[in-house]
Parts: structure tokens; sequence; C-alpha cells
């Protein structure tokens, strides 16, 4: 067992990636974010970083290349299709959901409000990361 987890953190609100890394913290779970906030930006991140992430957790609506997109490139990719994506969103339409979950994510979670529900995502993302 690593650790450190490696997160890819694909989301273009500052206040949600406070709060999830506050979650982390708050839960003694040793996290390394690489936090990238254009969608465009995470395919050439992975290609060029050494170092893939444990997990993907990615937001929908990016700017420069939707969500869906880039789940459905990382999961047709044959160096990356292995690396778990959990959908972290604020679309509760089960149209989204279906489509991400049948495109091959690992879960889809509507993005909580309130800090405490962040701490339940914690223990997921860290199983689902093989830690």
């Amino acid at each position: 067992m690593k650790n450190t987890i490696h997160i890819l953190l694909v989301e273009d609100d500052a206040d949600d990636v406070e709060l999830l890394q506050i979650a982390f913290t708050d839960k003694n779970v040793n996290a390394r974010f690489t936090v990238l906030s254009q969608g465009d930006k995470v395919l050439p991140h992975l290609s060029s970083d050494p170092a893939e992430p444990d997990i993907i957790l990615l937001d929908l609506n990016l700017p420069k290349m939707h969500g869906k997109e880039i789940l459905q490139a990382v999961k047709s990719h044959s160096r990356f299709a292995r690396i778990p994506v959990v959908m972290l969103t604020t679309s509760s339409a089960q149209t989204d959901r279906d489509f991400c979950m049948n495109a091959g994510a690992a879960n889809y979670f509507v993005k909580p409000i309130l800090l405490e529900d962040y701490y339940h995502m914690v223990g997921y993302i860290v199983e689902m990361a093989g830690q």
C-alpha cells in the first residue's frame, strides 16, 4: 500500500477544490492533488506525466472540453483506461449519470453542499484508488 494517493482533480471551481482537499486532510488521508481547471488540459497532462494518478475525479461542466468527452477519451486510451474515474458534478440528471456509468466511470457523485458530506466520499475515493 502506498502512503500517498495521487489524485488528478479536474475541477474549475476553486471552492469545490478546497472543500475536497479539506475533507481529505480532516480524514487524515495523505493525498497529493494535481488540479486542472480546463478540460482540454487532461489528456496532454496524462500523456506527459510519467506518474499516473491513482484516481481521476472529474467534473462534467468544464471549460474547453466537456467531462463526458474527457471520460470517453480516458477510457478509450489503452494506457489510461485502468485508472478509475469518479464523476463529481452538480448535475443530478439521470441521463448524465447513465451516460457516465455506461462510458466507464467508477461512480457518479453529485457535489455535496456541506463539508460533512464530502467526508463520506473520501472513504470511497480511497478505496477506488486502491489504498
